[in-house]
């Protein structure tokens, strides 16, 4: 079963799964920047593959996508259509072990679910954009990490949330 945020209230976070999602936001500037996670953020819904058979986002950029989606399905989208899609990019030359790229997961997940009211929704992708060094934090799971991480995406998030409710009070 795909991943959705247990916690109620009004931001629902659901797993971003389609290349052509991915495609999208990886062609967008970063939305918010720190020193190991540049965030991507794209104010639409999720591509819809029952929509369209092709993968290429460039061919799917007029279509407009439906709100039903097929990892989590048409009832979930419907009782909440400001939802929050997350991904995430963690490459193997940042985080060598298999534990450190699932503490970078895990964390990613919590800090989306505890910021998900104050970000707009949309797609959202989090990519580790360099390693955390190894010297530092000698276990892959160590509790320093996890502290590390934790604070390093919490002050990411909170930095773009602030960025989100400045553009709107501009508008």
């Amino acid at each position: 079963m795909p991943w959705v945020s247990a916690r109620a209230g009004p931001a629902v976070v659901a797993r971003l799964v389609h290349s052509a999602d991915y495609a999208r936001l990886r062609s967008t500037r970063p939305w918010a920047r720190s020193e190991h996670f540049a965030v991507h953020h794209l104010p639409v819904r999720p591509h819809d593959r029952r929509r369209s058979t092709t993968s290429d986002p460039s061919e799917t950029a007029g279509i407009e996508l439906s709100t039903a989606v097929e990892d989590i399905g048409p009832e979930a989208v419907d009782k909440s259509p400001d939802m929050h899609w997350l991904g995430f990019v963690l490459p193997k030359r940042l985080a060598r072990r298999a534990v450190t790229r699932n503490l970078l997961r895990r964390q990613i997940r919590a800090a989306m679910s505890r910021h998900a009211t104050s970000l707009p929704p949309g797609l959202w992708v989090v990519r580790l954009r360099a390693a955390f060094a190894r010297t530092a934090y000698v276990s892959a799971a160590s509790d320093a990490l996890k502290r590390a991480v934790r604070d390093e995406l919490d002050a990411l998030l909170r930095s773009g949330a602030a960025r989100a409710a400045a553009s709107a009070a501009a508008a």
